[in-house]
């Protein structure tokens, strides 16, 4: 036994003693330089050891030195890369601006926007900090009481005496406020909770929209850019037609509404879904709401979702905060319903634009009616409850899901075909069931010798003093009326559809009047009225928004109910505040056409200018028995005036024609 189990050991100690002999091979092997050469027992040269790839890395070892030195100095040529990029760019851009500055003015304002968002961005992670550190003093109950108490004295004089000093020349104006008046105390009559009011929140939501409607309305600066704004977002839209135009043909995209705007609502979409992918929706998303929630001391979740709703639907805001909804409270989902229905998505507002409605009044409007929905959200449903989301931090928005821009393209696209096709159904269902009402109605007035009864003739005299409120002169009254009926009872793309109608009428020299019935009404009941129209508040929207919200949060299906028609109420109160905000400010804007200059020339259409100098012109004649008829006013003294009076009766009946 003891031979063996010595055997055995020596055996063991074999094997250990080969396994490190093996293992000094190996290490000589990994040690022995790659140059060398070894030969066997009769001198041949066996090369390297190392095989043929050996001469493989050996060639490619200067392509892995080179690898490395560019790791290790990764940053370096990025930051060289970057910096060559920009100077490019710099020398495209002055050159671009020297050589022609109107026509490279998009993308000067681009540039100044992205440098905005970088000094931004720099100077928050610079200065954050100190400036936390400086407004420290201003957390003081005491003085931050007194410093609102001043600024609402301010702000309560300065509304007085502009009111005092701009109704002077326009007291129309007036008309205007007095409409905001009546609808917050109708507002505050209907609030769930009277005691529970904040008016900070209400005062400083009317006061921004106010702030905003000046800027946008009454300086020359705003005022032109917004208009040139819209004018890019047509142009922008109007590339749409090259895809159209493949699928569908040039004859049916130009003759058919189907195939002029609902295919806008595809590329819009597309569009959207890229811009979201990249981050960008997210990040003026969350600055807006910032600037919001810190002004008007709402919740996060609640002005996160209302802010959304300028981009998207009322039924993609509230995926925005969806992991959230099952904890709000009932005055925060009101809000969250009321931004739904006060504001129009950015993919339907290519759709009103396409009608021919104004695109500087629209966009706006939609930005205006953020501030005033959270007003007038807290005014009918305060908050009672305590909040889980009163931080100042806010919610985080996260990026969108696909993994690049081609699949956030498609994905836009194919979206976007269901509300293509949503709209495409409302449209043709909502005008039959319009037609089917008013012929019912037509017939039932026949009956008792009522004729032309139909649903606009009967929202036009329910809702004119509404409209007057509003600051819409009493002739054009029953025609915006209609369309405010329709808008809430109906949909708010008939609405826009009838105002485009007005509009092209008044656009191509129809005249005012035939035979008692008013054609068109003026450029201020237009701009009103589009403001007006301005939102998702109307009856099919209760189902759409309860469907989408219930989707979400299923448990909390009784809460929504509770609060959805309350909310539509007062998303419809929104559209009508804002559309008083755009009587108190809206004034005419450009010089009135020279009339004598544009009737001393051969005109040979009509237009809206050569109706009101004709009617200028008819107003200024008089006929005195079989004698030449005589001018006065502009056209007193002046060769043409004779002239210029036939080609007007040519396109116009007067009773100076005859």
């Amino acid at each position: 036994m003891e031979t063996a189990s010595g055997r055995q050991s020596i055996a063991l100690s074999t094997v250990e003693t080969g396994t490190e002999n093996l293992g000094l091979e190996l290490m000589e092997k990994e040690v022995e330089p790659e140059g060398s050469n070894r030969t066997d027992t009769q001198g041949h040269s066996l090369g390297d050891g190392l095989g043929p790839s050996t001469h493989q890395r050996r060639r490619q070892w200067p392509f892995s030195k080179a690898r490395s030195f560019c790791k290790t100095h990764a940053s370096l040529f990025k930051k060289i890369l970057l910096g060559l990029l920009c100077l490019a760019y710099v020398a495209y851009f002055l050159a671009a601006c020297i050589l022609n500055f109107q026509r490279a003015l998009a993308l000067f304002v681009i540039t100044c926007l992205v440098i905005f968002v970088l000094v931004y961005s720099f100077l928050k992670k610079l200065l954050g900090k100190k400036l936390t550190r400086c407004l420290k003093p201003f957390e003081n109950s005491r003085l931050r009481l007194w410093m609102k108490w001043v600024f609402a004295g301010v702000a309560l004089v300065g509304l007085i005496l502009w009111l005092a000093l701009d109704t002077a020349q326009r007291p129309e104006q007036l008309i205007s406020f007095a409409g905001i008046c009546m609808f917050i105390l109708i507002l505050f009559a209907c609030s769930k909770h009277h005691s529970a009011v904040s008016w900070r929140t209400v005062f400083w939501g009317l006061g921004l929209q106010f702030v905003f409607g000046i800027l946008v309305i009454r300086t020359d600066f705003g005022y032109s850019a917004f208009q040139w704004l819209g004018e890019q977002v047509q142009i922008f839209l109007n590339y749409t037609v090259a895809g159209s135009s493949f699928v569908f043909g040039d004859t049916l995209v130009k003759d058919v509404f189907a195939f002029q705007a609902l295919p806008i609502i595809i590329f819009f979409g597309c569009v959207m879904s890229i811009v979201y992918y990249l981050g960008l929706v997210q990040w003026v998303v969350q600055k807006v709401a910032w600037f919001l929630q810190i002004t008007m001391g709402t919740t996060a979740t609640e002005t996160l979702a209302v802010t959304g709703n300028i981009f998207v639907g009322m039924t993609e805001a509230p995926l925005l905060i969806r992991p959230y909804l099952g904890d709000m409270t009932l005055s925060e989902i009101h809000a969250v319903m009321t931004g739904g229905f006060a504001t129009i998505s950015g993919t339907v507002l290519g759709a009103f634009i396409s009608f021919g409605v104004d695109a500087s009044s629209l966009i706006s409007a939609s930005v205006m009616a953020a501030p005033c929905a959270l007003a007038l959200s807290k005014l009918a449903y305060p908050e009672v409850e305590e909040s889980k989301f009163n931080s100042k931090e806010g919610v985080k928005l996260p990026r969108g899901k696909e993994r690049n821009v081609l699949e956030a393209a498609s994905n836009g696209a194919t979206d976007a075909i269901g509300l293509a096709a949503n709209v495409a159904a409302n449209l043709v269902a909502f005008l039959a069931v319009l037609a089917f009402i008013n012929a019912a109605l037509s017939w039932l007035g026949e009956l008792v010798d009522i004729q032309g009864l139909t649903f606009q003739v009967i929202c036009s005299y329910l809702l004119r003093p509404m409209v007057f409120m509003m600051g819409v002169e009493w002739t054009d009254c029953p025609m915006v009326a209609e369309m405010v009926g329709i808008k809430f009872f109906i949909n708010e793309f008939v609405a826009y559809q009838q105002l485009s109608q007005y509009k092209n009428k008044r656009l191509s020299g129809v005249e005012e009047w035939i035979e008692g019935e008013k054609q068109w009404i003026s450029v201020r009941a237009e701009i009103i009225t589009t403001f007006s129209l301005c939102g998702f508040a109307n009856l099919s929207s209760i189902g759409i928004t309860l469907g989408g919200l219930t989707s979400i949060v299923p448990h909390r299906k009784s809460d929504l109910s509770k609060v959805v028609v309350r909310a539509l109420f007062t998303g419809a109160c929104v559209s009508l505040i804002s559309a008083c905000m755009a009587g108190i400010l809206y004034v005419p804007r450009g010089a009135e056409a020279d009339c004598v200059s544009f009737l001393n020339t051969s005109f040979t259409n009509r237009t809206y200018e050569t109706y009101m100098c004709c009617r200028g012109l008819f107003q200024s004649t008089s006929l005195n028995g079989s004698n030449p008829p005589s001018f006065s006013g502009l056209w007193e003294d002046k060769e043409f005036s004779a002239m210029a009076l036939t080609n007007c009766c040519g396109f116009y009946n007067n009773t100076v024609c005859a």
